[in-house]
């Protein structure tokens, strides 16, 4: 290490403030796109991201993440930066990352960036869009061989899960649920795209959007064959109004999903394949009709 590095790392310590630290010059874009300085000190803020990081056997470069992450359990004890709405700024920069990867929404991005702070941004909302994303990351953390690799496990987990899907479930139609106030996928979503390939109908048009708040009458009017969602909103959902008749509901044609099995359907990340494992065991668990 040369001594002028060692000084600017002892000088970034006894900083007291974010517009000093960018002063400093240590974030660099520039220095990070031409390969000067390695990717080695990384921050997450998104659970898929946090996961995907880790599946490429970069975790021991994490040096913190957002309050989501979860997965794998090591990272539950790194620095916890906010959210996707509340990044904490001047906790990420006392962190020294020379990289931030953020989710397509995230606020933090241009503010971090004028702090002279590096971030990519990813926007994984099909297959598609996570295989790409996963390339870019194994470009970025050198890593190219293993995300080929960890692409064509997926790929493989999920034809696994396929032909494990009993031919009497296919071309059942499904209703997926992913959030509180039925917020649902849709067909074009990441997790439309995994009961698609498994067999099912997605009764939500991709016409709503990816991830469309759902008015309740559209069961009424297409009610599903199964409904999937997490048993925290679903456990009383023939309180719903006119849901109790729904033959779903009457029939107990329902995957209801625990906290962690429903992170590991709702993230676009490299557990993609186990996800879809996942609701081949819990669809060949419902009752016959």
């Amino acid at each position: 290490m040369t001594p002028t590095l060692v000084a600017s790392r002892t000088a970034l310590r006894m900083l007291p403030s974010v517009s000093s630290m960018a002063a400093l010059g240590l974030f660099s874009s520039f220095a990070v796109a031409q390969g000067v300085q390695p990717v080695s000190r990384i921050v997450t803020m998104s659970p898929s991201l946090t996961e995907a990081v880790c599946a490429l056997g970069r975790c021991a470069q994490l040096v913190g993440t957002d309050r989501h992450s979860t997965w794998p359990g090591s990272v539950q004890i790194l620095p916890k930066v906010g959210g996707l709405e509340d990044a904490q700024i001047e906790r990420i920069v006392t962190l020294r990352p020379n990289m931030v990867l953020l989710g397509p929404r995230s606020r933090a991005g241009e503010r971090l960036q004028a702090l002279g702070v590096p971030v990519m941004t990813f926007d994984a909302r099909t297959h598609a869009d996570l295989k790409r994303m996963l390339l870019k990351l194994g470009d970025t953390l050198g890593e190219p061989a293993r995300a080929a690799e960890l692409i064509a496990r997926m790929d493989a987990e999920m034809d696994a899960a396929a032909a494990r899907m009993p031919a009497a479930l296919r071309g059942r139609t499904v209703y997926v649920e992913v959030g509180a106030g039925s917020s649902a996928a849709s067909e074009k979503s990441f997790i439309g795209e995994t009961v698609a390939r498994l067999g099912l109908v997605n009764v939500v048009s991709g016409e709503l959007g990816l991830f469309p708040r759902i008015n309740p009458e559209l069961l009424l009017r297409r009610p599903p064959d199964i409904i999937i969602g997490p048993r925290a909103t679903l456990a009383n959902v023939a309180d719903r109004p006119g849901w109790g008749a729904l033959p779903a509901v009457r029939r107990q044609q329902l995957c209801l999903l625990d906290t962690e099995r429903m992170d590991l359907l709702s993230r676009p990340g490299p557990r993609l394949g186990e996800a879809a494992q996942m609701l081949v065991e819990c669809l060949s668990a419902l009752p016959p009709r």
